[in-house]
């Protein structure tokens, strides 16, 4: 715990009126956002990388973003890095009385259900209103396939699923036919809409095969950078222009890339 003493001890200098950090004195909790929000993306690349001495560092940075609220908070009165500490520890025991009451759950989703509960009873014991519906308090904000995602599994907390795959594979080739359709028509509006209705369908597959679209969708963009660097210093080597090559030429070159690269994971 010395470190992280020491850790709120600094960010404490750091914001000192007088002796502090320019840069670190000017921010609020607003200016901060897009700092913790890419360190967390830091740290779930540092993880689907398997570089775990990076991880080590990223959670590092994570850890000041909260250290960093905790202070600006603390300097109005209003919370302290240790109340941050203690309000998760007390959630974690109050929503786990499985692991820290004796309590048995017929089943998982006996247990979501109590998950769910306890997060409303939270809300109304911080003053907060009734949520509205069952996919209220969502943050908006999310990347839009997380926010699919999460939409989609409370929806089916609550029933609203399909029970097996099959009309789920059905329900994204309809709205891949519905495209090619608005496609066919060159409406651009009717065609933004079947786009969004095809990737809330392929996000719902996904669910439904265990993936996580998000990571998955990082997954395919770090490999098609991967391949197209490859097909890059190809053309480089040869003194060629990517736009001045023949189709049939990059789609051979991008096949011979995905196997060296496949090559390399054996």
């Amino acid at each position: 715990m010395e470190n992280t003493r020491r850790l709120i001890e600094i960010m404490a200098r750091l914001r000192d009126p007088d002796n502090g950090c320019p840069w670190d004195q000017k921010q609020d909790f607003a200016s901060l956002i897009p700092y913790t929000l890419e360190e967390a993306y830091e740290v779930a690349d540092a993880v689907e990388r398997e570089d775990y001495f990076d991880l080590r560092d990223e959670l590092g940075d994570l850890l000041l973003q909260v250290a960093f609220h905790a202070r600006l908070a603390e300097e109005r009165a209003l919370f302290d890095f240790e109340d941050v500490a203690a309000a998760i520890c007390g959630k974690l025991v109050r929503r786990h009385p499985h692991v820290f009451a004796g309590v048995d759950f017929d089943s998982d989703m006996a247990r979501l259900h109590f998950w769910e509960n306890s997060k409303l009873e939270e809300k109304k014991e911080k003053g907060g209103q009734e949520p509205e519906g069952a996919l209220s308090g969502i943050p908006a904000n999310l990347p839009a396939l997380m926010y699919a995602q999460k939409l989609q599994k409370r929806a089916s907390r609550f029933g609203f699923d399909w029970k097996e795959i099959k009309p789920v594979y059905a329900k994204v080739e309809e709205e891949l036919a519905e495209l090619r359709d608005a496609h066919a028509q060159g409406d651009p509006k009717c065609i933004a809409d079947e786009v969004g209705d095809l990737l809330f369908a392929s996000v719902n597959l996904a669910r439904h095969l265990g993936v996580d679209a998000e990571a998955a969708l990082r997954a395919s963009n770090r490999k098609f950078t991967n391949r197209f660097a490859l097909v890059e210093q190809r053309l480089k080597g040869q003194n060629r222009a990517m736009a001045e090559t023949s189709e049939e030429e990059l789609d051979a070159l991008w096949e011979e890339a995905k196997r060296l690269l496949e090559n390399e994971k054996l």
